[in-house]
C-alpha cells in the first residue's frame, strides 16, 4: 500500500494523487470508501422495523449519525414483516428523512423484507406469522408511492402463488429482488433469476434446523453465477465452515457483506425486552441471543465486524474485503456516484487501522463532511 493525497471539493473527491511517502507528524492510516450496508434492522435503540410508537425524525437522525462511527457511509434501512399500518407508518418517516441535509445523502432507500415469504416454520424465521402473506402487487404499489418510489429491494419466496409475475413488475420498475427466507425448487429459483431476481438475502439464514440434504434451496443458489449473496458475517450468526464455503463458491465479485444489525448494536451488554415481549440478552461478546438460551436473535455487530471476520475467516484481501462491502453494493443498486475511491465520486471515505483482528474507524467523512473523528488532536 502506498501513500495517497486526496483532494475534496463541494463533497466530491477532485483528485487522488500517489506520495512517496507521509508528510511528517502524519498517522498511517488506511483510507477506504465508506462501507454500504444493504441490511440495517436499527441501531443505537432505534428500530426501523418494529415498534409500538412512530419511528422518530430524532430517531433516524441518531441512528444514522452512530452508523456512520462505524465506517458505514450508506445504508437501507430494513424494513421487516409486520403490521401493515406500522410498515406504512415506517415507510412515510423514512422516506420524509431521506432528503433531508443532516444525513448527506446517508439512506438513498429502504430494503423490504417480507411480507411475501414462506409462512413455514424454520423458513419465516422470526418474521410474526400473523403478517405473513401472498406477494399483492397494489398493496406494494402503495407502499412503494408511500416510500416516494425509495423502496430499492424486496425480499421475498419465489414459490408463493403469483410471486413470477411480482419479480417481473418489479424488474420493469427497477426494483431489486432478492430471495430470501423461502423453501423454493431449484425449477423455481431458477425461473425467478430468469425473471429478474438478483441476490439471496442473509443466504445461510431463514432455513429450517432440518431440511434435505440435497433438495433445498442452498444448492441451487450458490450455483447459479446469475445470483450474488449477501453474507451476514459476524462472528454468531454462521459457523466458520460456513462462511469459507460461500466465500470460495461465489468469490469476491459475487458476494456482498451485510450486517443485519437489529436496534441493540452500539448498547452496552445487558438484558433487554423487545417490542414484541421477548427477552434478549446482549453478551460482552456482542452476541445477541433469547435470554437464557443459546439461539441467536439477530446480530449488533456492525458491518467492519463481518469484514474483518471474513478477512480473518478466509485469507481475502483487505481489497477484496472492501469491494464486497461497498463497490459490490453500489453496482447492484447503480450508485454511481459511491462505493470507490475516484475522481469525480461521493467523498465518502473512512480512514482506519486494522489493530489485529479488528478494523478500528478513526475517521468517516460522508460527501466530504468529517462526520466522525476518533482522534480530533490528530492530523
Amino acid at each position: 500500500m502506498m501513500p495517497v493525497e486526496i483532494t475534496i471539493r463541494d463533497g466530491l473527491i477532485r483528485n487522488v494523487k500517489r506520495m512517496n511517502k507521509l508528510p511528517k507528524g502524519s498517522q498511517p492510516l488506511i483510507i477506504a470508501p465508506g462501507f454500504i450496508d444493504n441490511q440495517i434492522n436499527g441501531f443505537a435503540g432505534v428500530s426501523f422495523s418494529v415498534g409500538n410508537s412512530e419511528l422518530t425524525a430524532e430517531g433516524i437522525r441518531n441512528a444514522t449519525y452512530a452508523i456512520w462511527r462505524t465506517g458505514v457511509t450508506t445504508f437501507l434501512p430494513n424494513i421487516n414483516t409486520n403490521d401493515r399500518e406500522l410498515i406504512k407508518r415506517n415507510i412515510v418517516a423514512l422516506a420524509h428523512m431521506k432528503d433531508e441535509p443532516a444525513l448527506l445523502g446517508s439512506i438513498p432507500g429502504i430494503h423490504l423484507e417480507g411480507p411475501y415469504i414462506s409462512p413455514v416454520d424454520g423458513f419465516r424465521g422470526s418474521h410474526p406469522l400473523k403478517y405473513i402473506r401472498k406477494p399483492d402487487w397494489e398493496e406494494f404499489q402503495d407502499l412503494y408511492e408511500l416510500s416516494e418510489r425509495s423502496i430499492l429491494q424486496i425480499t421475498l419466496a419465489p414459490e408463493l402463488v403469483g410471486a413470477m409475475e411480482f419479480i417481473d413488475k418489479c424488474k420493469s420498475n427497477g426494483i431489486i429482488v432478492g430471495l430470501g427466507h423461502h423453501n423454493a425448487s431449484s425449477e423455481i429459483i431458477s425461473e425467478a433469476v430468469a425473471r429478474g431476481a438478483r441476490i439471496v438475502t442473509s443466504i445461510g439464514s431463514g432455513l429450517a434446523n432440518f431440511i434435505d440434504k440435497s433438495d433445498n434451496p442452498l444448492w441451487p443458489q450458490l450455483s447459479d453465477d446469475r445470483l450474488l449473496i449477501s453474507l451476514v458475517c459476524d462472528k454468531f450468526s454462521l459457523p466458520p465452515e460456513e462462511l469459507r464455503v460461500f466465500y470460495k463458491v461465489k468469490g469476491p465479485s459475487r458476494i456482498i457483506i451485510a450486517s443485519d444489525v437489529t436496534k441493540y448494536a452500539s448498547l452496552q451488554p445487558g438484558k433487554f425486552v423487545t417490542d414484541n415481549g421477548d427477552s434478549v440478552e446482549l453478551t460482552s461478546e456482542g452476541r445477541l441471543i433469547y435470554a437464557g438460551q443459546n439461539i441467536v436473535y439477530g446480530s449488533a455487530s456492525p458491518i467492519k465486524d463481518g469484514v474483518a471476520n471474513l478477512m480473518n475467516l478466509t485469507g481475502c484481501s483487505l481489497s477484496d474485503a472492501v469491494m464486497m462491502a461497498s463497490t459490490n453494493p453500489a453496482k447492484l443498486y447503480g450508485f454511481s456516484d459511491r462505493g470507490s475511491i475516484a475522481v469525480g465520486k461521493r467523498a465518502d471515505i473512512i480512514l482506519f487501522r486494522l489493530v489485529g483482528s479488528e478494523i478500528v474507524i478513526s475517521k468517516t467523512y460522508v460527501k466530504g463532511n468529517l462526520v466522525f473523528n476518533a482522534t480530533p488532536d490528530s492530523r
